[in-house]
């Protein structure tokens, strides 16, 4: 209410005690509520900033680390099909690397690649595409492959220049 609409009953609050006593619960009700208010306000944006900051931390470690893999296949011989070679030491990557560096063998050609990662009965578990680059003598091939989705244990790592056939290679998922 506007103080020059309050003004007649001023002198009444000033003089009547039940009344003034009303005022006044009337006051610390509002004052009160007001607190509240403000409080939910507060603990809303502490809330929305704290989400937002875990996401952003997130979204950034996830980007800064990613782990290249470099899995060095030059002086291994390919074997073609599914079956991998029994006496060849199988090649090792982590779970946490989302990128593979292929060392292509000697006398590979540049041009795109498939690469799969698949299980001892052939299944492919991932797979990705890549182009295969000569520098200096040797045949790189760089493609994104979540290995995260992978659990630990052995399987079988394919490649194939795009349109031919296979070729295996031991693996160990740690």
């Amino acid at each position: 209410m506007p103080l020059a609409e309050a003004e007649k009953w001023l002198d009444h609050l000033g003089s009547c005690s039940p009344c003034y006593r009303d005022f006044s619960q009337f006051q610390r009700t509002y004052q009160l509520r007001r607190k509240r208010t403000l409080l939910a306000i507060a603990a809303s944006i502490l809330v929305c900033a704290s989400i937002g900051g875990w996401g952003l931390v997130r979204w950034h470690n996830e980007n800064q680390f990613t782990q290249v893999a470099v899995l060095d296949l030059r002086n291994r011989s390919a074997t073609r099909g599914i079956e991998p070679n029994p006496e060849v030491k199988p090649l090792q990557v982590s779970r946490e690397a989302s990128r593979l560096g292929i060392l292509l063998p000697l006398g590979s050609s540049e041009g795109e690649y498939d690469v799969r990662i698949a299980t001892q009965s052939g299944e492919s578990l991932v797979t990705a595409i890549g182009t295969a680059k000569l520098s200096e003598g040797v045949t790189a091939l760089r493609v994104v492959l979540r290995m995260s989705s992978v659990s630990p244990g052995t399987y079988i790592l394919q490649i194939r220049k795009a349109g031919l056939e296979w070729n295996s290679y031991p693996l160990v998922v740690r």
